[in-house]
């Protein structure tokens, strides 16, 4: 494997609480309705409505998911459950600073809408990132697995120098396939772990 030179970090599930599934599961459970179904359809229509890609209206989306599950609330009463939901982790913020004092080129990548740029306005972590790959405003996603080439081409790395983490498998398989190195987020201390082994380093 190449010398990791880059580290990038999921948002929502990494960096910060998974805001915006948890939050349509805690509100499906609320109002009784099926919390899986919830879920799924809350990918879909962020997708379905172009959203996340920066080619549709957050209003299109809650219509669009409203009609979908019978979900109850305005658009401004389930965006600010959403953002709740989405709550910083102190302990990351420092780990990215490190990295980016050790010399590691430090980035965002993730399949979020405006809303990142709002989070940030509240919690102020795009200051410790050199660079904010969000998928609203580049109009392609990690479900395209071009976009992960794309990354890697506009910091002008090979992907093999490249560490991406998610708290997705599937996002996570994607990114290794074009090349980059990767980490699944499932806790701290197996986080922790995996990034001295790929980091070749004994402590963090």
């Amino acid at each position: 494997m190449s010398e990791i030179q880059a580290v990038l970090f999921d948002y929502g599930g990494v960096l910060a609480e998974e805001g915006f599934s948890n939050t349509l599961e805690t509100l499906a459970k609320e109002q009784n309705l099926p919390v899986k179904d919830m879920t799924a359809e809350g990918m879909h229509a962020v997708y379905d409505t172009g959203f996340v890609l920066g080619r549709g209206s957050e209003s299109d989306f809650w219509i669009r998911l409203r009609e979908r599950t019978c979900l109850r609330g305005d658009d401004s009463y389930l965006r600010a459950r959403v953002f709740d939901g989405f709550v910083i982790r102190p302990w990351m913020l420092e780990l990215v600073a490190q990295l980016k004092a050790e010399g590691y080129v430090t980035g965002i990548l993730s399949d979020q809408t405006d809303w990142l740029d709002r989070l940030d306005a509240r919690d102020h972590f795009y200051q410790y990132f050199d660079h904010i790959y969000n998928s609203y405003y580049l109009g392609k996603g990690k479900r395209d697995p071009s976009h992960f080439s794309d990354v890697a081409a506009d910091l002008g790395l090979d992907p093999s120098a490249i560490l991406f983490i998610d708290d997705s498998k599937k996002n996570v398989a994607s990114a290794m396939a074009t090349g980059m190195q990767a980490i699944q987020y499932v806790d701290q201390e197996s986080f922790i772990e995996a990034l001295k082994i790929s980091l070749g380093i004994k402590e963090i």
